[in-house]
């Protein structure tokens, strides 16, 4: 059930359109939307890519405006990678356009499995914030 519902919000949202960028790309711009002011390696890093692979995503997202590299404040040839205004944008109006893909399908779901979904989510959200804050400790217990 999970596949399938992983299948059917990736087909939804597809038609929420991510133009002009990537599955990459976009992942890119998520992560710089919660690490503001990282470094190309952390990126890398984040990513699971290499610097010049993850440079030339960045290439092309600055290129089309949605990101910016300032110089570090401690070195001035290591480089920060910040969202740009335009970045902020679009990934807001990506996420509104997401919501009502999906406002649009469970105003077609009765309104009692509506909520037992919300239930659901609710105790999915809790599990995986607590899943990820255990895999935070245990990467720092370990760092």
């Amino acid at each position: 059930m999970t596949s399938e519902a992983s299948e059917l919000l990736e087909i939804l949202w597809g038609r929420a359109s991510t133009a002009p960028v990537s599955t990459s790309q976009l992942r890119v711009l998520f992560i710089l939307e919660h690490s503001e002011g990282i470094n190309l390696r952390t990126l890398a890093d984040a990513l699971g890519s290499t610097p010049p692979s993850t440079s030339r995503l960045c290439d092309r997202l600055q290129a089309v405006g949605f990101v910016e590299r300032r110089p570090g404040a401690i070195s001035r040839r290591e480089l920060r990678l910040f969202l740009s205004r335009r970045g902020r944008s679009f990934l807001s109006e990506l996420r509104l356009r997401r919501e009502r893909a999906l406002e649009s399908v469970l105003a077609q779901m009765p309104a009692a499995q509506r909520t037992a979904l919300l239930g659901g989510l609710e105790a999915f959200c809790a599990a995986a914030a607590a899943q990820i804050h255990e895999a935070d400790e245990l990467d720092i217990r370990t760092a």
